[in-house]
C-alpha cells in the first residue's frame, strides 16, 4: 500500500467536486471586438443575423439553367450573359423586362456566384459544348444540382455559439463571416501568482549550490495566458510569517484567486497554511493524487486560494488537473471534459495502490492502435519528463504496477498545458 495513502486524502474527483461547488463564476461582463476575443468566455449566446449563405449560389463553375429544361442529351441552350461572385447576372440590364430564367436559357456562373432567378441547377463545365451564345449538353442533368442553398450552412436565427463558450480562433473567423464585430464576454479573471521558499532564486540570478531557481512561478504566469486572464506576478516570498501575511494579504485585495507554489506539505517552515488560516479558511490540503499530495483550496477574503506543491511537475500536474477546471469555471465557462483514451502500455509501469497517479507518458499510434510509454523519470523534481511527455497516463487509486501490454487510460496534453 502507498505509504501516502492514510486516511484524510480527498480523492481527485471529490476535489474537482468541492471546488466546483463552492466556486462562485464571475458576473460582470463587458463588449470586446471579435478581433480581441480569442480564449473570451461568451456572456450570452450569439445569433445568426443574416443567412450563410446569403444567397442561393453555385458550387462549381458551369452554367444556370432550369433543370426541367436539361433532361435530355444534346439539349441546345442560348447563354444570356454571366455571373460572379460579387458580380450577380442582371436581368434589367441584359433582358429589358424579363425578371428570370426563360426556356432554354442558361447563364455562365462561377464558383461562389449568386444563381439567376429562374434557374435551379447548374451544370458543370466539363459536361456542356459551347459554340458561340449556343450550349449543347453532353449528358442528362438532376435538377438541384451543384448548388449551395441559402442558410445551408447557417440559418438566420439559429445560434451559433452559446453562453459559456471560449472563443476559438475558428470562432472568430466564424464571428466575422456573419458580420459580427463585437461580442459581450464575461469580465478578465484576476490571478496573483507567487513561490514561497528561502531556497528559491529568480531566473537570471548568480547561481548557489544551496539554491534552486524557480521555475514554478514562470510556468504558472506563461501558463495562465493560455486561459486570457489578468496575471499578477507576486514574486517570491520567504519562508517567514510576516512577509507572507503581507504578499497574501495585498494578492487578495486584488485578485478572484490567488496561487502559490510551496509552503502547504508538513515541514516545519512551511507557513503558506498558517497564513491562509489566518486570512481566509482552508477547505481541504492533501489529495489522493501523485504526483501533488500537498494541494491546498479556500476562501481568502472574497475570493479563492490554491496552494500548490512545491516540486516542479507536482505544480503542473496539479495545475491541469485542478486549477485549469476551477480557473475556466470562475470564468464563466461551460467546461468539457478532458478527452481520455484507451492505450496499450510498452513496459512496466511502476505503481503502488492508493492514489490515482498521472505518468508522464509519451503516446503514438501505430498502425491504428494506440500505445505509450514513460517519458522518463516519474519523480517530482524532474521537469524535464513533463517537457517531453505529450500526455498523462492515469493510473487509478486501486490500481498496482502496470505490466507490458496491459490497457491504461490516457489524457492527451492540451493547449492549457503545453
Amino acid at each position: 500500500m502507498d505509504c501516502c495513502a492514510q486516511l484524510g486524502l480527498l480523492p481527485v474527483e471529490d476535489a474537482l467536486l468541492r471546488m466546483q461547488q463552492q466556486l462562485i463564476p464571475v458576473q460582470e461582463t463587458e463588449w470586446v471586438d471579435v478581433a480581441l476575443a480569442l480564449d473570451r468566455v461568451l456572456a450570452e449566446a450569439v445569433l445568426a443575423s443574416i443567412n450563410v449563405p446569403a444567397s442561393d449560389n453555385s458550387a462549381m463553375d458551369g452554367y444556370a439553367l432550369r433543370g426541367a429544361d436539361a433532361q435530355t442529351d444534346g439539349a441546345l441552350f442560348e447563354v444570356i450573359g454571366q455571373s460572379l461572385a460579387g458580380h450577380p447576372f442582371c436581368f434589367a440590364a441584359q433582358q429589358g423586362a424579363a425578371s428570370a430564367l426563360g426556356s432554354m436559357q442558361a447563364v455562365r456562373i462561377m464558383t461562389g456566384a449568386m444563381i439567376p432567378a429562374g434557374a435551379d441547377t447548374v451544370v458543370m463545365q466539363e459536361n456542356v459544348t459551347r459554340t458561340g451564345e449556343t450550349l449543347q449538353l453532353n449528358t442528362a442533368v438532376v435538377t438541384g444540382d451543384n448548388i449551395r442553398r441559402a442558410g445551408e450552412d447557417i440559418k438566420i436565427g439559429s445560434e451559433i455559439l452559446s453562453q459559456g463558450h471560449r472563443i476559438s480562433a475558428l470562432d472568430i473567423g466564424l464571428l466575422a463571416s456573419l458580420g459580427i464585430a463585437r461580442v459581450k464576454v464575461w469580465r478578465k479573471l484576476r490571478i496573483a501568482v507567487l513561490s514561497t521558499g528561502d531556497e528559491l532564486l529568480p531566473p537570471g540570478a548568480p547561481h548557489n549550490a544551496d539554491k534552486i531557481y524557480d521555475s514554478n512561478r514562470p510556468l504558472l504566469c506563461a501558463l495562465l495566458q493560455r486561459l486570457a486572464v489578468e496575471v499578477k506576478d507576486v514574486g517570491i516570498v520567504a519562508d517567514d510569517l510576516p512577509a507572507l501575511r503581507t504578499a497574501f494579504t495585498q494578492a487578495m485585495q486584488w485578485a478572484d484567486l490567488v496561487i502559490s507554489s510551496g509552503g502547504v506539505s508538513v515541514g516545519d517552515a512551511d507557513y503558506t497554511k498558517a497564513v491562509l488560516a489566518e486570512l481566509g479558511e482552508i477547505d481541504f490540503w492533501k489529495i489522493a493524487m501523485k504526483p501533488g499530495k500537498p494541494f491546498a483550496f479556500g476562501r481568502l477574503g472574497a475570493g479563492w486560494f490554491v496552494g500548490l506543491p512545491g516540486n516542479p511537475v507536482s505544480t503542473a500536474v496539479t495545475y491541469h488537473q485542478l486549477v485549469v477546471p476551477a480557473v475556466r469555471y470562475l470564468a464563466g465557462e461551460k467546461t468539457l471534459e478532458l478527452m481520455q483514451l484507451s492505450a496499450i502500455a510498452e513496459q512496466r509501469l511502476k505503481k503502488q495502490p492508493g492514489r490515482m497517479d498521472f505518468q508522464r507518458g509519451i503516446l503514438i499510434n501505430d498502425q491504428g492502435v494506440n500505445r505509450v510509454v514513460s517519458a522518463g523519470s516519474q519523480s517530482s523534481g524532474v521537469l524535464s519528463s513533463m517537457a517531453k511527455a505529450n500526455c498523462y497516463i492515469r493510473l487509478e487509486a486501486e490500481r498496482g504496477t502496470v505490466q507490458p501490454g496491459e490497457t491504461v487510460t490516457v489524457i492527451p496534453f492540451d493547449k492549457f498545458i503545453s
